[in-house]
């Protein structure tokens, strides 16, 4: 059945249009238009914004499981109901470095997860294990390994259509390990890496177009020794996420890396729980527990963040200097453009999935729209 969305001002993801109406069917936007056609149903916003729904590709857990522990369908399940509650309908659950084993688990869990669902869990995010140890943050240092062309191997095969980005340490992998990885079609994030400016360079001049968690776990700025966040800023190509809880990045910091990369820069959660309703978790030899609203570990480390991408969205707006408009482009368009994925989600446009959020004209009203949407 058509449903007409009416009354509302429209951020399309590349446009704002006022008193727009948004045709909808079986979980499809049909059309963006000025009228509203007889004989349909309306849904009105009574003068309230829309975008489409936020796009997280780094989430570690819901409410209540954390997906590297419990890498099952009930997890993601968990994460996705919890994601749409702040606004999210698109996620990529994040796993961190773990077990060979485990990684087939999580792999296998969203695959068959997919194959059940037509919603917004559109693959997994892979955060190593093939990272560098000196920069391994709050992973385990029993998991952190190089990759072998075995478990690469088997990994890229079984992660077909599942694996959305992986994170990796480039300076581990040997040539022809990055070669299977730049020809599986897998979008490869350099990260808890010490990579120097010139080394990041070369590696994004073979295709690499992403980092993860600009600023964190990384070889820093110098004036020189340019590290990684430099090689980031000065490549135009290359897509910069943060963790804007203003803790994994000052907000400042954060300032400067969107005057530089412009619509390269866009939000990630990084959430180990959402809701903060997790106070403490121990699992293998990971640990965190909230302390001043954040996630520490027992050595005082950030263990992952507490915010929401909603959370991220708001202070992006009041702490960027920035419209509302390009705050909610910063979880949308700019993050689906990072995965390959904007020509299927993250705007407001003809084919695209029917979910949006619902917010007024300074971010602090949200409630999520979510119809049932296709896969993509």
């Amino acid at each position: 059945m058509k449903q007409a969305i009416i009354n509302t001002t429209i951020h399309t993801g590349e446009e704002i249009i006022n008193n727009g109406v948004i045709i909808i069917e079986n979980g499809t936007i049909l059309s963006v238009q000025k009228e509203i056609p007889n004989d349909i149903e309306t849904i009105d916003l009574q003068g309230n914004y829309i975008s489409a729904g936020f796009i997280d590709i780094q989430i570690n857990g819901g409410e209540k499981l954390y997906f590297s522990q419990t890498p099952t369908e009930e997890t993601i399940q968990d994460i996705y109901e919890s994601s749409l509650k702040y606004g999210t309908t698109h996620i990529l659950p994040c796993l961190i470095s773990s077990s060979h084993e485990t990684i087939l688990k999580g792999i296998e869990a969203v695959r068959s997860y997919r194959e059940k669902h037509d919603n917004g869990v559109i693959g997994m995010h892979l955060e190593g294990p093939f990272l560098n140890p000196l920069k391994r943050g709050a992973h385990s240092i029993d998991h952190v390994r190089k990759p072998t062309n075995t478990e690469l191997e088997e990994i890229i095969r079984l992660g077909k259509n599942v694996i959305k980005v992986i994170t990796i340490a480039p300076e581990c992998f040997t040539d022809e390990q990055l070669n299977m990885l730049l020809e599986s079609g897998i979008t490869i994030s350099i990260g808890h890496s010490t990579v120097t400016h010139k080394e990041a360079q070369v590696y994004f001049s073979k295709g690499i177009k992403l980092v993860t968690h600009l600023f964190n776990a990384m070889t820093q700025f110098g004036h020189r020794e340019p590290g990684l966040v430099g090689a980031t800023f000065e490549n135009e190509n290359v897509y910069a996420p943060v963790i804007l809880d203003g803790a994994h990045c000052d907000y400042a910091a954060a300032k400067l890396a969107y005057k530089l990369k412009q619509d390269k820069f866009f939000l990630i959660s990084d959430a180990t729980f959402l809701g903060r309703k997790v106070s403490s978790f121990v699992w293998d030899n990971f640990n965190a527990h909230l302390e001043d609203g954040f996630y520490r570990n027992e050595e005082g480390s950030l263990a992952g963040a507490s915010i929401s991408m909603l959370d991220a969205v708001q202070n992006a707006y009041n702490h960027l200097d920035v419209s509302a408009d390009e705050a909610i482009r910063m979880a949308t368009s700019h993050v689906a453009n990072a995965i390959g994925m904007g020509d299927k989600i993250g705007k407001i446009k003809a084919g695209f999935p029917a979910s949006f959020v619902q917010f007024n004209a300074d971010l602090s009203i949200i409630e999520t729209l979510s119809f049932d949407t296709v896969t993509v």
